[in-house]
């Protein structure tokens, strides 16, 4: 998959671990767990070709990974003390104004995060279609691991919905503390 797109400069090596399968655009590397690496079976071939999807995107400066990679490192902070940050918020929201220019800081961090969930979704939507698509052109599965690997695909997207979902719900949680508090 990466020769037919003409990446010539990223390698695909093992990594230790479970659900380890990942590609690395500062070092362009598709990064496969020990099984998805040394198997050969669809469930291994889907999960590599998704994450050479993402190289895929990489090389041709897909927008949506673009934007995701731009809001790594103010998520990276965010999502770390977003939490604390609340928390604080709603201690000191009962005695001082203070806490509620804290909790909506907080709020506001955390939001940064429940962007972030939503612009991922394009992203690991595009990589998979784009793994089932190369999987069908190359004739790399029989038409049942076909449909197995696109299932297997469509549901590991939809963990990244259900996470998406949970954010924002936790997020209008927080809202609605800091609007009974105002």
């Amino acid at each position: 998959m990466l020769d037919d797109n003409g990446i010539r400069d990223v390698k695909v090596i093992s990594v230790s671990g479970q659900l380890t399968d990942h590609y690395n655009p500062r070092d362009k590397t598709v990064n496969l767990s020990e099984a998805v690496y040394s198997q050969r079976n669809a469930a291994a071939a889907a999960v590599a070709a998704h994450e050479v999807g993402h190289a895929v995107q990489h090389a041709t400066a897909y927008s949506w990974l673009g934007m995701r990679s731009s809001l790594v490192p103010v998520v990276s902070i965010a999502s770390k003390y977003s939490q604390w940050v609340i928390i604080g918020g709603i201690a000191l929201a009962a005695s001082t104004a203070f806490g509620n220019w804290l909790l909506l800081a907080g709020i506001i961090m955390y939001g940064m995060g429940t962007l972030f969930a939503f612009v991922t979704l394009p992203v690991e939507y595009d990589a998979s279609n784009r793994a089932l698509a190369w999987l069908e052109n190359e004739r790399m599965l029989t038409q049942e691991e076909h449909a197995g690997a696109k299932d297997a695909l469509k549901w590991a997207a939809r963990t990244y919905l259900v996470a998406a979902i949970g954010s924002l719900a936790t997020l209008l949680y927080f809202i609605s503390i800091f609007l009974r508090r105002r």
